[in-house]
């Protein structure tokens, strides 16, 4: 009996494999195509072992959504932070323990990597039980205020698309 697990472990992967093979090949084709569908059943299948509890996505529809959330956000944050550069003002440097909603694996690092790419702070370490996430900001006046933000801004979307 056919199995569409088996035959794609990471239908999401597989997908995405497939869409980035067809925008960087020149122009779409037979053979972009064949190639495009052979990369996305072999990868997944080459690195299914490496996935050993995968992504539980109960809304991946929102997964553009988020991305534009954040790229706004790093454009905002890259201004402010080469403000508060260029400006007499001392930055109130500050490391922030914040408290994780998040249970996943992906999700927890989906998380401290979007902080990591926004400019001013940066994820410095997870505890050893998926419980806190260190951070570091480089402007912080209050830590509740980050705490608040990363929540409502990041965690709350991505709580919603994993289980």
């Amino acid at each position: 009996m056919f199995d569409r697990l088996s035959f794609f472990p990471q239908p999401w992967l597989s997908v995405l494999l497939f869409a980035t093979w067809q925008l960087l090949s020149d122009g779409i084709s037979g053979a972009s195509l064949v190639m495009g569908v052979l990369l996305a059943w072999a990868i997944p299948q080459m690195t299914h072992s490496f996935w050993p509890d995968p992504p539980a996505f109960i809304r991946a529809w929102r997964m553009p959504l988020y991305l534009l959330r954040v790229f706004k956000d790093i454009v905002i944050a890259s201004i402010e932070v080469a403000w508060l550069i260029l400006s007499p003002r001392k930055p109130r440097p500050a490391f922030i323990s914040y408290p994780l909603e998040l249970e996943h694996p992906l999700a927890i690092s989906i998380l401290a990597s979007t902080i990591s790419l926004t400019p001013g702070t940066v994820s410095a370490d997870v505890s050893d039980d998926n419980k806190l996430l260190l951070i570091h900001a480089l402007d912080a006046e209050n830590d509740l205020e980050v705490i608040d933000t990363i929540r409502n801004r990041y965690e709350k979307p991505l709580l919603e698309m994993f289980h």
